[in-house]
């Protein structure tokens, strides 16, 4: 499934979806997309909806982000830095990290070598060098992958409140 968000103000309408349909046993996010796709910053959008305070930033550096200030657990994780043996030392933690009753986003997805939550959604933030999309440089193109029955509702859920308003 595929939601085109020609701006900035539809890239937050869409995380303000996610926000609003996130049910309380939470979500596994793997997020995929090139440098400067805009998964930090998705990320940040939703967060913000969800009422979340202190500053989102993106755990490249840190590997792992924890946050405060809503109803679930937050963890935000960056695999970019991480080589094979770097992955099997968190192998554990990415597997606690998806348990139910927690909302955890994992950046740079594709160097998981498999490591992931069976039950997840995964998003693919594509940054169209096409034009035909384009207007003003910030358009996105939102592609959900969603594992698991409950996920697929959530998504069918977020799509239907982003093409609503």
């Amino acid at each position: 499934m595929k939601i085109v968000c020609k701006n900035l103000k539809d890239t937050q309408k869409l995380a303000e979806a996610f926000a609003k349909n996130l049910s309380d046993d939470g979500c596994f996010v793997s997020l995929y997309g090139d440098i400067g796709a805009g998964k930090t910053a998705f990320v940040r959008y939703i967060l913000k909806s969800l009422g979340v305070k202190e500053k989102v930033t993106s755990p490249s550096f840190v590997i792992l982000n924890e946050y405060l200030g809503y109803k679930l657990p937050i963890y935000h994780f960056d695999l970019y830095r991480l080589e094979n043996e770097g992955i099997r030392t968190i192998e554990q933690e990415l597997a606690d990290y998806s348990k139910r009753g927690t909302l955890t986003f994992v950046e740079w997805a594709d160097f998981s070598q498999g490591a992931l939550s069976y039950n997840r959604l995964n998003i693919k933030i594509i940054y169209p060098e096409i034009l035909e999309y384009c207007d003003d440089g910030d358009t996105r193109i939102f592609e959900f992958e969603p594992y698991g029955e409950q996920n697929a509702t959530f998504v069918e859920n977020i799509i239907k409140d982003f093409e609503a308003n």
